[in-house]
C-alpha cells in the first residue's frame, strides 16, 4: 500500500474502534467499515460485498451481561485489509479474496475480544481517576480522562491495522494461491452459511408468534425474481407499518401489553 492509503486505512480503523464504544455513527458495523475500507483503497465494490456478508454474521453479536461479544470493528478492519492486500497483486479474483477474508474475520474477532478485555481493564483506573477529579470539581481532568479512554478504544484497532498494512501483498497472494481446492470450496460453503447463522441468532432473540407470519411471508416474497431490492424495501416498510397499526389498534381496545398477541389469540 502507498502511504496515503495506509493513513486512510488506519484512520478508518481508529474511527471503527471508537465507534465500537460510542455507537454514534456505527462505523464499527461491517457494512460501513468494510465499505469505507474499500473506498479508501480503491476497491469499493469488493468492500461493499465483504461488508454485506460480514454484517449477516455480526447481526447476532451483542454484549449480554458480562459476556463480551466478538469485536466487529477488528473483524471488519482485519478482513478488509487482508482482502485489499490480496487484490493488490492482481492475480486473485475478487470472489476468492472475499471468501478468504470472511474466514479470517472470525479468528480476528475472537482475538479482538481479548483486546477488549484488556482495554476495559485499563479503563477501570481511568474511571477512578475521573471520580477523584470530580471530588475537586476538576472538569478539565475529567474531560482529559474521557478523551484518553475513547482514544484507547480507537488505538486498540488502529495498531493491529497498521501492522497488517505492512504485510507484503505477494505473501498474501501466495498464501491464497497455495490453498488446495477443497479448502477454498469449504471456505465458500462456510461463508454461505454466515448469513443463515446470523439471521438464526437474531431470530432466536426476537422470535414471537406476532413476527412469525411476517418472517414466513418474507421468504415467499424474496424468491419472486421480478421484484427489485427497492420493491422488497417498499414491501418491508409496508409490513412494518401494518404491524405498528395493528399493535396500536389492539392496545387502544384492550390496554394489554401484548396487544397484537391478543388480536391473534382472538382470531
Amino acid at each position: 500500500m502507498d502511504i496515503l492509503t495506509i493513513v486512510l486505512v488506519v484512520l478508518v480503523a481508529f474511527l471503527a474502534g471508537v465507534e465500537s464504544i460510542l455507537d454514534q455513527f456505527q462505523f464499527h458495523q461491517p457494512i460501513i467499515c468494510c465499505t469505507l475500507m474499500g473506498l479508501v483503497s480503491g476497491n469499493l465494490e469488493a468492500g461493499i460485498l465483504l461488508g454485506g456478508t460480514l454484517q449477516m454474521m455480526a447481526l447476532g453479536w451483542a454484549n449480554v451481561g458480562a459476556a463480551i461479544a466478538p469485536d466487529a470493528a477488528l473483524a471488519s478492519v482485519g478482513s478488509s485489509i487482508v482482502m485489499i492486500l490480496a487484490l493488490e497483486g492482481g492475480n486473485v479474483a475478487v470472489a476468492d479474496a472475499i471468501v478468504t477474508s470472511i474466514a479470517v474475520a472470525t479468528p480476528v474477532s475472537v482475538a479482538g475480544t481479548g483486546l477488549s478485555m484488556i482495554g476495559r481493564t485499563i479503563a477501570i483506573p481511568m474511571v477512578h481517576a475521573m471520580d477523584k477529579a470530580a471530588e475537586t470539581a476538576n472538569f478539565k481532568m475529567i474531560e482529559f480522562w474521557h478523551w484518553a479512554a475513547i482514544t484507547m478504544q480507537g488505538v486498540k484497532v488502529a495498531i493491529p491495522a497498521l501492522a497488517l498494512c505492512f504485510v507484503a501483498p505477494d505473501a498474501v497472494e501466495a498464501a491464497m494461491t497455495a490453498m488446495p481446492v477443497w479448502l477454498v470450496n469449504g471456505m465458500a460453503v462456510g461463508g454461505g452459511m454466515v448469513a443463515a447463522v446470523g439471521y438464526a441468532m437474531v431470530i432466536n432473540l426476537m422470535a414471537s408468534k406476532e413476527v412469525w407470519p411476517f418472517f414466513a411471508l418474507g421468504f415467499i416474497v424474496a424468491i419472486i425474481g421480478e421484484i427489485t431490492l427497492i420493491g422488497l424495501g417498499v414491501i418491508g416498510v409496508s409490513l412494518a407499518l401494518v404491524f405498528i397499526t395493528l399493535k396500536e389498534a389492539g392496545s387502544a381496545g384492550s390496554g394489554s401489553v401484548d396487544a397484537l398477541g391478543d388480536i391473534l389469540d382472538d382470531y
